[in-house]
């Protein structure tokens, strides 16, 4: 068992507060959840993490550091929960599922009174996408644990698009071979801003699309970059195979070379494509429009 759990702050920081786990603490979507559920002193957060923070919590944040692989020590984090932002794993799919399967038992023991689970918006067995069957299989473990859940599915993230296409980048070209795909880009605040307001609601077993202002296509993409860098950028539409030996040139594993083709397989056939209204009315705020990523993204710096 990999386990140990730091109090920042005094005893009393949880006392007689909602005490409510978030899984993936220490990355991006999990960072932020934490930070805004710690703004509420009403809430008192596990932060369940591989490793120690660098950086002091707040007092009312506990640092559990467990492994989605022990499930000993995922027991001991989620004792006592009564709410759970499930942030998901990656790496191989197998692999995934394992998690995820540790993950929803070890809830389930705790009585956890709700999950709110971060899933994809292509969650779909039939998809290309390799990790749209975990996202499908994983959705399919909550409705088999007895736990009381909510789904938030979570469209592509305008931050992590940004950087495929920069890695993509040659010269003034994107590489990707995106095709006529258009993705409804999302910012990883927003999908936070949701889980969190999820998380207020009684857990329904509701799947929620939480999605961009509008979906973009790669040529449309490329033209507000060039704006932004201020240097022209065009979609150089490539075939799969020459995306991934630019890949392989590149330097990419074998592993995320599979799962960046299947990402873009699944663009091709509209997956991601849709857009609603979730996050105006979860949040009450107008989605943030791909401007908005591109001004905190450093690899698409303007020039100077």
């Amino acid at each position: 068992m990999n386990v140990s759990v730091s109090h920042e702050g005094t005893p009393a920081s949880g006392r007689g507060a909602r005490r409510v786990a978030v899984t993936g603490a220490s990355g991006a979507i999990g960072g932020h959840v934490v930070r805004l559920l710690a703004s509420d002193p009403a809430n008192h957060i596990v932060a369940v993490r591989r490793s120690a923070p660098e950086v002091p919590y707040p007092p009312n944040v506990t640092a559990a550091i467990a492994d989605y692989m022990d499930p000993d020590g995922l027991a001991a984090a989620f004792d006592g929960v009564e709410g759970l932002v499930f942030v998901s794993s990656d790496g191989p799919i197998a692999q995934v599922i394992l998690h995820h399967d540790n993950v929803i038992r070890a809830a389930a023991n705790a009585g956890v009174s709700h999950i709110v689970a971060l899933s994809g918006l292509d969650a779909d067995p039939d998809s290309p996408f390799c990790y749209a069957v975990s996202y499908s299989y994983t959705e399919r473990l909550l409705r088999d644990s007895g736990c009381p859940f909510t789904v938030a599915r979570a469209s592509v993230y305008s931050e992590f698009y940004l950087a495929v296409l920069a890695q993509a980048r040659k010269g003034e070209e994107l590489r990707v071979p995106a095709g006529e795909g258009r993705v409804s880009l999302v910012s990883r605040l927003d999908v936070a801003r949701c889980i969190v307001a999820l998380l207020k609601l009684p857990p329904d077993g509701a799947r929620y699309e939480i999605t961009g202002p509008e979906a973009l296509d790669v040529p449309v993409i490329a033209g507000q970059l060039t704006r932004h860098v201020g240097a022209p950028l065009r979609f150089a539409a490539v075939t799969p195979e020459e995306y991934r030996a630019d890949l392989e040139r590149g330097g990419e594993s074998a592993w995320w070379t599979y799962v960046y083709g299947t990402f873009f397989e699944s663009i091709r056939e509209q997956r991601w494509a849709a857009v609603g209204d979730t996050v105006q009315r979860l949040t009450g705020r107008s989605p943030a429009p791909l401007q908005s990523a591109l001004a905190g993204t450093a690899a698409w710096g303007a020039q100077r």
